[in-house]
């Protein structure tokens, strides 16, 4: 069964996370296993730990069907601490636990897909897994790609979700589902200067926030999304 993996540093997660991640699920019909990014090693955190972000997730997804937590990012940390954590290196984890056999597919947006060719050994990771992206209009994916990447996925892209099941990796499927507003960074600004916030995360994610008063300091107002 293909195997569906949402990485990102889900700080804090948000609505636009969860539409995207419960659009995959109902367009690929299997479980998608949100993995939430280590803290950087050589920094602080932009806003709440690791250990926060992933409690976060756990009470975002407990009651969405086909929704659930993946931590290997953050046992691999804590197995290397003072190691960078690359998605070649998860692929290559996912690959030596599950065979060359089992499909995989990393569910990314459309912006990450164009910045692809700056990922560290991007072209091996087509070798690895399929891509399933949360394309948005205005998104680019209509346009000319970058010569280098249009290269690399010629011949990979496909609209059939099948696709992605017949072979272990190397295909590329368009995810269409309702625009957004939600945005981690714009969250954590409105939290830091006291605008409203608690209706772009969900009810349990906004109580936890509140609590623990995460980002409530406008250092927390910078960082990866």
């Amino acid at each position: 069964m293909l195997r569906v993996f949402y990485g990102g540093t889900f700080d804090p997660v948000h609505n636009g996370h969860l539409a995207i991640a419960r659009a995959a699920h109902d367009a690929l019909g299997v479980p998608v296993r949100l993995m939430p990014a280590a803290d950087p090693p050589h920094r602080a955190p932009p806003g709440a730990t690791a250990a926060q972000r992933a409690h976060l997730l756990d009470l975002a997804t407990w009651d969405i069907p086909g929704l659930c937590v993946d931590r290997r990012e953050l046992d691999r940390a804590a197995r290397e601490p003072t190691s960078r954590s690359y998605t070649i290196d998860t692929l290559r984890e996912l690959r030596s636990e599950l065979g060359n056999v089992v499909p995989i597919a990393l569910l990314i947006g459309a912006d990450s897909l164009l910045g692809l060719p700056t990922w560290r050994a991007w072209t091996a990771l087509l070798d690895l897994t399929h891509f399933v992206v949360a394309d948005r209009p205005g998104s680019g994916l209509d346009s000319a790609l970058p010569p280098v990447l249009a290269t690399a996925l010629e011949g990979r892209w496909t609209d059939h979700p099948d696709d992605l099941a017949r072979v272990a990796a190397g295909r590329v499927f368009r995810l269409h589902q309702p625009l957004q507003p939600e945005s981690a960074t714009e969250i954590r600004r409105r939290i830091a200067t006291g605008e409203a916030w608690r209706q772009l995360v969900p009810a349990r994610v906004a109580e936890a926030i509140a609590d623990e008063r995460l980002y409530a300091s406008r250092a927390a107002d910078t960082g990866p999304l």
